[in-house]
């Protein structure tokens, strides 16, 4: 099958909200709140499910309760998106209990977020032939401005097949987010300043372009290898169009980190592709007591790599993030401040993507 894009959203869509991994307690309902008006405000309807509201030894339901309410969703007709409130720890306790070679045979639907979400995107990309968007949290867009880095969230949603979407590098990005607990309709503030490296050292403009695919690298790796992560397959059936492989890391350290990226290099995910992209790391580097730095795991991993390695992106924890949909045929143009990244919204040019 080839990779299938959504519809657009439309006002009067209905969008249904489900945590498939960690819920929202009740001290961050008002957040919650927030988020919903805000899609209501933009003309959307909402549906909450009932694997939502609540959270307990980290999750919001029973896997049973929460992998049967998002394959309902999935597979309703009425639905035209389902937007988690974020990620979590558990999603990976659904994937032998969601039917990805049923939802193969049902129209394609927006499903977005990020972190722990990788774990589903995964399937229902190379299994499902979903294209699925890698972006900002729903519980992300509850403040009534947002930075235009985020709200490109809305352009993709409501872009029509066959669309560019242009996204550039933030201005800047923010390290320590606010307690949305004491201030639940906090937005972004931004405070250390953007810039998209490359991990040769080089400022040297270049250009890549390829199929995206990719996620959180906290919970990737634990699938690898899988049949619920062809990305090796997914490369190959991309063609003369090639693949671009994104990852972000969220808490993993360097060794840790390092060990990640060499699974997926010995799992056959870097063979053939583009380029990698990298977003920035949210995860502690080195100190006192460790020589062995972030930039010394992804020079372990990847620096002999074939292809051009960037790091640093506006991808993953440290806000904001691209929003980049896992399928699109991307052209990455870096040079510098000026850098862009253009998706395109259309099937395969040469050759099928399939499980």
């Amino acid at each position: 099958m080839n990779i299938r894009f959504p519809k657009p959203l439309v006002p009067g869509d209905l969008i249904a909200i489900t945590a498939p991994s960690s819920g929202v307690s009740p001290a961050l309902h008002p957040r919650l709140d927030l988020a919903i008006a805000q899609l209501q405000q933009r003309g959307y309807r909402v549906v909450e499910g009932a694997c939502l509201r609540q959270q307990r030894k980290g999750s919001s339901a029973t896997p049973q309760a929460r992998a049967a309410e998002l394959m309902q969703l999935l597979t309703d007709p009425n639905v035209a998106a389902v937007m988690p409130p974020w990620g979590g720890e558990l999603a990976i306790e659904l994937l032998d209990l969601i039917d990805f070679a049923a939802l193969a045979a049902h129209p394609a639907k927006w499903f977005s977020g990020f972190s722990d979400l990788s774990t589903l995107h995964l399937p229902l990309t190379t299994l499902s032939g979903w294209a699925t968007l890698h972006g900002p949290n729903l519980m992300q867009l509850a403040a009534d401005t947002l930075d235009s880095t985020t709200a490109a969230l809305w352009e993709v949603l409501a872009t029509p097949l066959g669309t560019a979407i242009t996204q550039a590098p933030s201005a800047a990005f923010q390290r320590v987010g606010a307690d949305l607990r004491a201030d639940p309709a906090a937005g972004l503030v931004p405070h250390e300043a953007t810039q998209w490296k490359r991990l040769d050292g080089m400022a040297t403009p270049m250009c890549l372009q390829g199929r995206l695919i990719g996620g959180c690298l906290d919970t990737l790796p634990r699938i690898a290898g899988t049949r619920y992560a062809k990305v090796p397959q997914f490369i190959a059936h991309a063609g003369q169009d090639g693949a671009i492989v994104y990852l972000e890391n969220t808490e993993l350290k360097p060794f840790d980190l390092a060990r990640a990226l060499h699974s997926l290099r010995l799992h056959g995910w870097f063979n053939g592709v583009q380029g990698i992209l990298l977003g920035r790391s949210a995860a502690p580097d080195a100190n006192t007591h460790y020589a062995f730095s972030y930039l010394d795991a992804l020079r372990s991993a990847l620096g002999d790599l074939p292809c051009p390695v960037l790091y640093d992106l506006d991808i993953g924890h440290l806000s904001p993030q691209m929003s980049l949909v896992n399928g699109a045929l991307a052209t990455l143009d870096f040079a510098g401040d000026n850098s862009t990244l253009v998706q395109h919204l259309d099937i395969a040019s040469d050759s099928e993507i399939s499980p």
